[in-house]
């Protein structure tokens, strides 16, 4: 094979054994790899209805056949399991170095199933793979578990782990690879630790095999040239501030999540800005393997209160940390980034789930003998203490670490929890931005930008600008962006360098360049059409598993926020999100019925029947 290394290593971690399983090209073909195959494998091997947390549960971790190559931003890998967030499907993306040293190790997907009586690790030298102790590294930071399994194997090792959070099953825990890129969202750490599996460390030299090695060189040449000679000269936005740059779009457009979600403008944005985070604790920029624009940011903050260095943060834990909450403070809010890295717990439902706390409190719904004392939004100390404490559920931390719906839901008021299906949102008011309203809601994972993100095509003006507040086109606007997006996670490539350089610039964008490339590694031949069906196949396979766990059409919602009370501020004052005249046209575009699910003539013409 090409692209695809062709080899599946299956982990029983009850038993203790690795076994190496051929991946079936067909399938390959199919579902193109990372996020494809991960939910091609769930729907084969896990119950959908089974304990996230049990022993059925699957943890599977997948590279594309574009992951380890010189393809631009081919540095990603996805992680896959049943959520015990949502209890839906969830499929993390993560970037850095982790994923490409696993291609070149030989591997393109890792099976986790049981669990070890003890903690153990995964140690992958040159394709060598085995189960080794893990009780001296159990309990420590994702820094100190990198750093100690690096000195075993070696500097050019990498490492994805958990951290205590993991461990102690915080329901949002996420899985660190290189000390601090995510797969982040929906608590996949959780099932990590479930398994009292501590962490993957992996070493290989191996170039990953491709059908045409000149012709791919051609491509990956000319399209690094296209991306240069549209700077001009300068730096892309991305690498000079990274991605808190997108602060002042959200802002402008009033569709930036301030005191949960009470409000679409934040008037400290000026102080959380990735300008402000350039100017005041940038150490420099990082990039992850093959990377042409280098969105991370190294930083360092000297203030007492909140001294520490790191990685971030980045604009999703600034809005959620910071205007979500209130707090204009932005050595607090990146101190907090630092204890959610080093612990292992997503950024965007901790800062979310502390902004539904300040709202309960203030409305009088929170006891403050719970917490501990009082919760105002806008108080940066007990956003970092509160940080910490959920990392070891430790008092109030212990109830933070069942997520905002839990949370909402134990004071009997689950509709100040901004969720679908019980997942905080990203960092944009549907209010304001109509398909992003109906992409919260349909995403298989719960509400995510991720998995279709119309903020490029309505606040971005990427690859075309069209009007956020209307609803006309967005049904099909969302369905073919989830479709590409799916594309995207599952050849291994960064949404960010994709979206403006391997796609069409047409609104009902079509994925040239990443179809050019994966022929080139893999000599698939696919062509246009049969890659798009690719994406859907995809897509459709996660709404399959996420049926088949008991959810439906009613599960496409919104918390009544968002559907009944307009927006206070901002150019989208006055108007709420109108699901309810794009989910009827999205379902009939989709091919589901009207409760949404496939029908039987759907999945046959995906292959999936």
């Amino acid at each position: 094979m090409y692209g695809w290394t062709g080899k599946t290593l299956k982990v029983d971690l009850t038993r203790g054994e690795v076994e190496e399983e051929a991946l079936d090209p067909r399938i390959a073909r199919s579902f193109i790899g990372g996020r494809g195959l991960g939910i091609h494998r769930l729907l084969k091997d896990v119950d959908p209805k089974c304990d996230p947390l049990g022993e059925q549960n699957a943890l599977i971790m997948a590279a594309g056949p574009l992951t380890g190559t010189k393809a631009p931003t081919g540095a990603r890998y996805m992680v896959m399991t049943r959520s015990p967030l949502t209890g839906s499907v969830t499929c993390s993306n993560s970037g850095g170095f982790f994923p490409a040293e696993l291609k070149k190790a030989g591997v393109d997907m890792i099976v986790f199933r049981g669990k070890a009586s003890e903690p153990v690790y995964l140690r992958i030298d040159e394709g060598k793979a085995e189960l080794r102790p893990a009780g001296g590294l159990w309990g420590g930071t994702t820094h100190e578990t990198d750093a100690a399994l690096r000195r075993e194997m070696g500097a050019d090792a990498r490492v994805a782990c958990i951290g205590p959070a993991g461990e102690r099953g915080v329901l949002f825990a996420s899985i660190m690879n290189d000390r601090d890129r995510a797969a982040g969202r929906s608590g996949v750490g959780a099932v990590m630790g479930s398994k009292n599996l501590k962490a993957v460390a992996v070493r290989g030299s191996r170039d990953v095999p491709l059908h045409d090695p000149r012709a791919f060189g051609d491509l990956v040449k000319k399209i690094n040239k296209r991306f240069r000679d549209s700077l001009k000269g300068g730096k892309h936005p991305l690498h000079l501030h990274g991605t808190a740059v997108t602060v002042m779009a959200t802002q402008n457009f009033g569709v930036f999540p301030t005191r949960n979600f009470q409000q679409g403008t934040f008037d400290g944005w000026e102080d959380i800005h990735g300008e402000t985070l350039t100017r005041k604790f940038l150490v420099r920029p990082k990039a992850c393997f093959s990377c042409p624009i280098g969105c991370g940011r190294v930083t360092k903050v000297d203030d007492p209160r909140f001294r520490g260095e790191g990685e971030g943060p980045e604009y999703e834990t600034i809005y959620a940390m910071g205007s979500n909450c209130g707090v204009s403070n932005l050595a607090a809010v990146t101190k907090a980034n630092y204890i959610c890295n080093e612990m292992g717990m997503d950024t965007m439902t901790m800062g979310s789930t502390i902004a539904c706390a300040m709202e309960l409190f203030e409305r009088g719904y929170l006891p403050e003998s719970d917490v501990g004392g009082p919760l105002h939004f806008g108080d940066a100390d007990a956003l970092v203490e509160l940080t910490r404490k959920t990392a070891s559920r430790e008092g109030f931390g212990d109830l933070l670490a069942q997520g905002s719906y839990r949370l909402a839901e134990r004071y009997g008021h689950p509709e100040l929890a901004m969720v679908s299906k019980k997942q905080e949102f990203a960092g944009y008011d549907p209010r304001g931005e109509q398909g992003m309203g109906l992409a919260y809601a349909t995403s298989p994972i719960g509400a995510s930008h991720m998995r279709g993100d119309p903020a490029y095509i309505e606040l971005l003006g990427v690859p075309m600008l069209v009007d956020p507040l209307s609803c006309d086109d967005k049904a099909e606007i969302v369905k073919d962006w989830q479709d590409v997006f799916s594309i995207i996670d599952s050849a291994g490539l960064c949404v960010f360098f994709s979206i403006r350089n391997l796609v069409t610039p047409t609104r009902d964008i079509r994925p040239q360049g990443i179809m050019e490339l994966l022929n080139a590694a893999t000599g698939a031949d696919y062509d246009l059409a049969e890659l798009v069906q690719a994406g859907e196949r995809i897509f459709n396979a996660e709404r399959l598993f996420m049926i088949r766990a008991g959810f439906s059409g009613k599960d496409d919602s919104l918390p009544p926020r968002m559907l009944k009370e307009a927006l206070p501020d901002g150019p989208g004052q006055g108007s709420v999100c109108r699901l309810s005249e794009m989910i009827e046209v999205y379902y009939r575009l989709r091919g589901w019925d009207r409760n949404g699910v496939p029908t039987v003539e759907k999945l046959k013409e995906l292959g999936l029947g």
